[in-house]
């Protein structure tokens, strides 16, 4: 049986290639780390998480990104697997040790019999052969380039900024203060998952004033982009208003001071834990593209960080990705030359659960097509449908840009098209026609 060639080893293609393997299709599963490395990435390893270690809500009731947690765990996905096995207390959302999960994806790949990890770069697209392009935001200068000439159109691009992390033993506790905003989660450890560092209205100001003053990051020359609303640089929000951080990731609200309980504070800065020993904690929503000099001078500013080490600073760069509604077919193929699939990041999907979606959808098409089958994608009322039909035609393609799954791509229920139920009706009804359709779709294959 011919293989099926995946180019990356990320969250998408580790996923494409455990599903393709799981379906009984030999896989070679190309990687050019750690042979040739990127900025962002700091080990060999498979599906390593850069930017963040949280995969967000796993509410599967009321919450998108949680539907799509269970439509990946109801597909025997990889990546929730071990994130499953790998979780941190982190309230209502599922946050994972990041080289522990990257590790254990890395061995279960190695093991799988099917699975051939090749370490290289592939700098070209094939013509020949099944071929899913997983390479993400960090696409090589000269894979992007082929994908440019077969495409015949410039990929977008939009810059992603990574969060600092702290050393959790150099946070000042006489400060701040441990809590899930409204005390949320199952368990003591999950009700007081993040780190809390308050603000009065003045160290707010004055905060605000640094930031908006610290030396940036400037572009190359020739370098234009637009950043991803999800993922913006915190002064890049700050230049919308002094109001908008404490209306964003510095929101009080859900949050009462352990030392100070009569006391409202005007922002909260909060940490989230970042592996299992508790030994580091990133900054939540803090994506900067600041100096390093800055960061430590102006993070030290938030009360209860003015002693912080940073194990890693923030950063800033480029993502890529391809305006698929124009170039990608519902099997996410490339219409002009559909041996060539593509899956991740790359498709205009934000997010790490929506890009491993995308991977276990093109693994499970892939290893289809080699067995002389045709497997088409879930109905779009589920979400991993929802997401699919949004990049390959659901977009306008004239203002189409990177997407999170959200319950805006689900098509409306019938009987709530009055408006007159609120979200406590609308969206457990979104989620179990979801659960519906989904367990209906798995079961054609």
């Amino acid at each position: 049986m011919e293989p099926v060639n995946i180019i990356g080893a990320g969250l998408a293609g580790s996923e494409a290639a455990w599903q393709a393997a799981r379906s009984g299709v030999p896989v070679i599963l190309h990687e050019m780390r750690p042979a040739v490395g990127t900025f962002a990435h700091k080990t060999g390893d498979c599906a390593e998480m850069v930017c963040s270690n949280s995969f967000r809500s796993d509410d599967d009731v009321m919450n998108a990104v949680g539907q799509l947690h269970w439509e990946m765990r109801t597909a025997d996905g990889l990546i929730m697997s071990m994130a499953d096995k790998h979780r941190l207390p982190a309230g209502g959302a599922l946050a994972v040790d990041r080289e522990a999960f990257s590790q254990a994806v890395t061995e279960a790949l190695q093991a799988e019999p099917l699975i051939e990890i090749r370490t290289g770069e592939i700098d070209d697209l094939p013509t020949e052969g099944s071929w899913i392009v997983a390479t993400g935001p960090l696409t090589s200068d000269r894979l992007a380039g082929s994908i440019r000439a077969v495409t015949g159109t410039e990929a977008l691009a939009f810059f992603d900024a990574i969060a600092p992390i702290v050393h959790a033993d150099t946070i000042d506790m006489g400060v701040a203060w441990e809590q899930s905003r409204y005390d949320k989660g199952e368990t003591e450890a999950e009700r007081r998952a993040y780190i809390n560092c308050p603000m009065n209205r003045d160290e707010y100001e004055a905060f605000i004033d640094a930031l908006l003053a610290a030396d940036k990051t400037e572009f190359r020359e020739g370098e234009t982009a637009g950043y991803f609303d999800g993922c913006l640089p915190i002064e890049v929000m700050a230049e919308r208003g002094r109001e908008t951080l404490r209306h964003g990731p510095m929101k009080p609200v859900g949050l009462t001071n352990a030392h100070k309980p009569e006391e409202k504070a005007y922002a909260v800065v909060q940490l989230r834990r970042d592996n299992a020993l508790g030994t580091l904690y990133n900054i939540v929503g803090f994506q900067t593209k600041m100096k390093y000099g800055a960061q430590t001078e102006v993070f030290r500013m938030i009360p209860g960080l003015q002693d912080a080490s940073f194990a890693r600073l923030g950063g800033i760069h480029r993502n890529s990705f391809l305006n698929s509604p124009t170039l990608l077919d519902d099997r996410m193929r490339l219409r002009k030359r559909p041996n060539l699939r593509f899956a991740g990041q790359v498709t205009g999907v934000e997010g790490y659960v929506e890009s491993a979606a995308m991977g276990l959808l093109a693994g499970r098409m892939a290893a289809a097509q080699a067995r002389g089958d045709d497997l088409g994608p879930p109905p779009f009322t589920t979400a991993m449908g929802a997401l699919v039909n949004h990049i390959t035609g659901g977009a306008e393609a004239k203002t189409f840009q990177p997407m999170n799954v959200n319950f805006g791509l689900f098509p409306p229920l019938e009987e709530m098209r009055s408006g007159r139920k609120g979200r406590k009706d609308r969206y457990p009804a979104y989620t179990q026609r979801a659960k519906d359709d989904f367990r209906a779709w798995l079961a054609t294959q």
